[in-house]
């Protein structure tokens, strides 16, 4: 893995991980076009590196995963954020690296598809992509959220969160005192301390999902290649909204992937990398074999 910085349209420099770079060369040296993976939210990009490592060995191709604004390494929110925040870090991210396609989760599917309306993206797999449709995210939007943030209570806002987004599994639907305390709980290991301090840039990116809320036809001219998957114990929101686009859009295709849950990316397995490895290859193309080790 190699990290280096590419610098954003603002002045903002992005932290970026690159799997494989040949030896002795530089990321941005020519050679077979890279993949971008874009990360969730309340997460960096460090839990998607195996992934990012798989898909680059069964691709043959080089992947490289970024943290997004408001991440350790990276430069931080700009008080005017939206989503063309993000779309213009991955035009940067695209160029730099010489990458052609983008596999994205959660909230980066969100940004990869707004992305693919204006930038020229070769393929794109979606995982769960967090997209608002004629405003049928706006129930998940939790006031409290906001409220219990800016007062710096976060295992109040935390449990907000896991409830508004349902994406912890059965979790997501305990009251919420018992959340609290499972926050609680979590912030004694790193990745649970590591969310809490991510929540403020969950709030801001949960308002720009519904700040960027869209009807079908605002998508209807896209001509990108697209695969939205999503998890077969994922929350059903994602695969309707998956399924209403897929219906709308002839360059959109969407499966159900049996068995996973909305974290499939971040989980221990070969089979969803196997299967999007296929689609960035083409759809009737191979990916190459995963070693044992990997």
């Amino acid at each position: 893995m190699e990290t280096w910085k590419v610098e954003a349209e603002d002045g903002g420099r992005l932290d970026v991980h690159s799997f494989p770079t040949p030896a002795g060369l530089d990321p941005t040296t020519a050679g077979p076009p890279g993949v971008v993976l874009i990360h969730g939210t309340l997460v960096t990009d460090a839990l998607y590196r195996p992934f990012a490592r798989k898909l680059s060995v069964l691709l043959g191709r080089p992947v490289h995963c970024y943290n997004r604004r408001g991440r350790a390494g990276s430069a931080p929110q700009p008080a005017n954020y939206s989503v063309q925040t993000e779309v213009s870090d991955l035009a940067a991210v695209m160029r730099e690296t010489g990458s052609t396609d983008l596999v994205a989760h959660s909230y980066g599917g969100f940004v990869a598809l707004q992305a693919a309306l204006t930038l020229p993206v070769g393929r794109l797999v979606t995982y769960d992509a967090a997209v608002s449709l004629s405003g049928n995210l706006g129930h998940r939007w939790r006031p409290e959220l906001e409220d219990a943030v800016t007062a710096g209570q976060l295992n109040r806002a935390w449990a907000h969160l896991v409830q508004g987004l349902a994406t912890a599994g059965p979790l997501s639907y305990l009251p919420l005192g018992a959340l609290r305390m499972l926050s609680i709980l979590s912030a004694r290991t790193n990745l649970g301390a590591e969310m809490r301090q991510l929540l403020p840039t969950a709030v801001t990116e949960m308002r720009a999902v519904l700040d960027a809320d869209a009807e079908l036809e605002n998508f209807t001219a896209l001509t990108t290649p697209v695969l939205m998957l999503s998890g077969g114990w994922s929350p059903a929101y994602f695969a309707e909204t998956g399924r209403q686009l897929a219906a709308a859009v002839p360059s959109i295709n969407f499966q159900v992937v049996p068995g996973q849950l909305h974290e499939g990316p971040i989980r221990p397995g070969k089979g969803l990398a196997v299967r999007i490895a296929r689609f960035i290859n083409g759809t009737d193309g191979q990916a190459r074999r995963l070693g044992r080790r990997r």
